[in-house]
C-alpha cells in the first residue's frame, strides 16, 4: 500500500517536473525567437535615400539662412568630383539636380538654364561653372546666387557637400553637407563619369 500511494506520488511529480520543463523550454525558445526578430527587424532598416538627404540638406541651408531666398533668381551648376573639378557623374548631375528642386519648394526661384542656348551644355557632364565663368553667367541668367557643390568617394560613404554663393562676390550664402552609403546603386551614379 505504501510502495502505491509512492509510485502515484512519484508518477504525478515527475509530471509536473515535465511539464514544468518543457514550459520554460517554450518560453526560452519563445524569447529567443522575439530577440532574432527584433534582431532582423533592426538589420532591415532602410539606408537613406539620396532624395531624402537631398531635402533634408536644403532645409538645413535655408534654416541657417532664412534670408536665402532673398538671392533669387538662382541657377544650378552640376556638382562636381572633389579630386577633379572637371568631371562629374550620374551622381553629380542629379544631387544638383535634387537640391535645387529642394531648394525650390524652400521658396528658392529657380531659374533653369537648359532651356536657353546661352549656357554651353556637354551631355555628359552638365552645368559646371567654374569660378571664371561665375560672373558671366550669372549677368547672362539675371541670376543672383549659383547652387555649386562637390563630392567625394571614401571606403563606405560618398561625401556631397553643397552651397549656394552670391553671384556678385562669390560670398556663400548657404551651405550643407551630408553623406552616402557606398552601395550598388551609388555605385551605379558614380559610374557616369565624364570629364569637360
Amino acid at each position: 500500500m505504501l510502495m502505491t500511494l509512492f509510485t502515484g506520488w512519484r508518477a504525478r511529480f515527475i509530471n509536473r517536473s515535465t511539464r514544468a520543463a518543457a514550459t520554460g523550454i517554450m518560453l526560452l525558445l519563445l524569447a529567443g525567437c522575439s530577440a532574432l526578430g527584433n534582431a532582423n527587424n533592426m538589420a532591415a532598416e532602410p539606408e537613406p535615400d539620396l532624395s531624402e538627404l537631398v531635402h533634408a540638406a536644403a532645409e538645413q541651408m535655408v534654416a541657417g539662412n532664412p534670408e536665402l531666398t532673398r538671392y533669387s533668381p538662382m541657377i544650378a551648376a552640376t556638382f562636381v568630383s572633389i579630386d577633379n573639378l572637371s568631371q562629374s557623374s550620374t551622381l553629380g548631375r542629379i544631387s544638383s539636380e535634387i537640391m535645387a528642386s529642394a531648394l525650390s519648394r524652400q521658396g528658392m526661384q529657380v531659374r533653369e538654364v537648359k532651356m536657353r542656348d546661352s549656357m554651353f551644355i556637354e551631355e555628359s557632364v552638365g552645368e559646371l561653372i567654374l569660378s571664371r565663368q561665375v560672373q558671366r553667367l550669372s549677368a547672362q541668367h539675371n541670376a543672383r546666387s549659383i547652387l555649386m557643390g562637390t563630392y567625394a568617394q571614401g571606403q563606405d560613404y560618398i561625401y556631397v557637400s553643397a552651397r549656394v554663393v552670391r553671384s556678385s562676390d562669390a560670398m556663400v550664402l548657404g551651405s550643407a553637407d551630408f553623406r552616402l552609403p557606398l552601395n550598388n546603386n551609388t555605385r551605379s551614379l558614380l559610374e557616369g563619369q565624364g570629364s569637360w
